[in-house]
């Protein structure tokens, strides 16, 4: 039975190529040429849609938010078994997370795979070709349904929710850990390692784009924060320290705004468990009781996509429902 996967391409290192005479960016078609003949399943047909797209570092939520839907109108109401989308490595792992949280049925129903390059398509050894081939046998694989949105580079498959870039000069820079991979792909198909983190929750609602994420530090101005939403944002991600610490100069400014409807969610820019803020001592505990809900183990720009997904379900009790639940 033929497999039929959708390549969205958006450009970047991956298609960038700068060698002498032959400069410019390949085409999603130009990029399936790379890959050697034979390397794909016969049985799975790639068809291809080239994504007009910011380069990844300067992706704006409006382009993310367009692949997330594309991804999921195409498994749902096209009858696609998998999509692989191309995308810069900057802000790959902020995609995925976006996308698989807007994936629902989808999830179940096919593969999405986000996919790069650390090296340029002219550069000598690119990964590029092995890492869209690598891709596009994820995509086509029902190995993973049900794990939602995945990130698939040098033969590994990485869930959206656990990968990080932890090396922007390596191959081998996407990670997972702590957390074990999903698989690899090995010999045209995938071989599944662990289980997949349980799906997050369903949003009926449309997203916002607009959260701001700001990083704290001592002695910094709680007007930072009135700033950003007096210029539009409607929804505000705090990157704090340990469990969740931020300045407690912020801690008048973060009630006010729980009040006036404006969530506040406080990451850390450390690894941390999925423990409520309210339920942490000290610091970080005081901030929850004051209204801040915490990010639940999310990085800071992952913790971002969330909030800007949660926003789709209402005000600010809403959203730390939805949070209490990721």
């Amino acid at each position: 039975m033929v497999k039929r996967v959708l390549l969205l391409a958006t450009g970047d290192t991956i298609a960038h190529s700068y060698r002498p005479g032959h400069p410019g960016v390949a085409s999603g078609t130009e990029l399936l040429a790379t890959i050697a003949s034979g390397t794909l399943p016969a049985d799975v047909v790639v068809e291809v849609e080239d994504v007009m797209a910011e380069p990844s570092w300067d992706m704006s939520p409006a382009t993310m938010l367009g692949l997330a839907r594309r991804a999921r109108s195409a498994i749902l109401e096209r009858g696609f078994d998998g999509v692989v989308i191309t995308h810069g490595t900057d802000t790959l792992e902020d995609c995925a997370f976006l996308v698989d949280l807007l994936a629902g049925r989808a999830a179940e129903q096919g593969t999405i795979v986000l996919t790069g390059a650390m090296r340029s398509l002219g550069e000598l050894s690119s990964d590029g070709p092995r890492n869209l081939a690598s891709s596009i046998v994820a995509a086509a694989d029902r190995a993973l349904h049900g794990a939602g949105a995945v990130v698939c580079v040098n033969d590994e498959v990485h869930a959206a929710r656990w990968v990080t870039l932890v090396d922007a000069a390596s191959v081998t820079g996407f990670s997972s850990a702590p957390f074990p991979v999903l698989g690899h792909v090995i010999g045209g198909r995938v071989e599944t390692l662990a289980a997949p983190p349980a799906r997050p929750p369903l949003v009926a609602g449309e997203p916002e784009s607009d959260v701001a994420l700001i990083k704290t530090y001592p002695g910094m101005d709680s007007a930072l924060l009135t700033a950003v939403v007096d210029a539009g944002a409607r929804g505000i991600v705090l990157e704090g320290t340990g469990l969740g610490n931020v300045p407690v100069d912020l801690f008048a400014t973060i009630g006010e705004l729980s009040e006036w409807g404006i969530p506040v969610v406080i990451a850390s820019r450390s690894r941390t468990r999925g423990t409520p803020l309210e339920d942490l001592h000290l610091i970080a505990g005081l901030a929850g009781k004051l209204g801040a809900i915490g990010a639940r183990g999310l990085a800071p720009s992952k913790a971002r996509s969330a909030l800007m997904v949660a926003l789709g379900t209402g005000g600010v009790e809403a959203v730390r429902d939805w949070f209490g639940r990721l």
